[in-house]
């Protein structure tokens, strides 16, 4: 017969572990705006795609379809998707909003980046220039460099 905590720990390792953490005041603000768009049953998908003043940029869109090796997730009542390409560059980081009398957003705090543009939209990884699979990248033209 099993004991609550087999149950428990049982549960623990069947649920989903999330590859990125999720502010509360982001997983609200999100919340928020899918709220305001009407946008029932859409989750918040991150993702990373080539481009960017570093090689990568960050990226963030309400989704409502699940690909085949998505990596589902919940902060709070937030339902959070990442592919499994971006999962590998944003494991551990997290995503907070911040509200200031200089304005407001996103901001991405990843430590697989060795590097960022002042903007904070992009991003190079130390495996970007070994790595064959890593999305070509560009200039941003949001913080002036190229």
């Amino acid at each position: 017969m099993a004991t609550i905590e087999q149950d428990l720990i049982g549960l623990q390792t069947a649920m989903p572990q999330p590859s990125i953490l999720v502010s509360e005041s982001a997983s609200e603000r999100l919340l928020a705006m899918m709220r305001e768009k009407d946008l029932d049953g859409y989750a918040l998908r991150v993702f990373v795609s080539g481009g960017g003043c570093s090689g990568l940029q960050y990226g963030m869109t309400f989704d409502d379809e699940m690909r085949e090796g998505d990596n589902e997730f919940f902060s709070g009542a937030l339902r959070v998707v990442v592919d499994p390409i971006s999962s590998g560059y944003l494991t551990g980081a997290s995503i907070d909003f911040v509200d200031s009398l200089m304005g407001g957003g996103f901001k991405i705090d990843n430590p697989n980046a060795v590097s960022s543009c002042g903007c904070g939209h992009s991003f190079r990884t130390a495996s970007d220039g070994d790595d064959e699979g890593a999305p070509a990248g560009g200039g941003c033209g949001t913080c002036g460099a190229s």
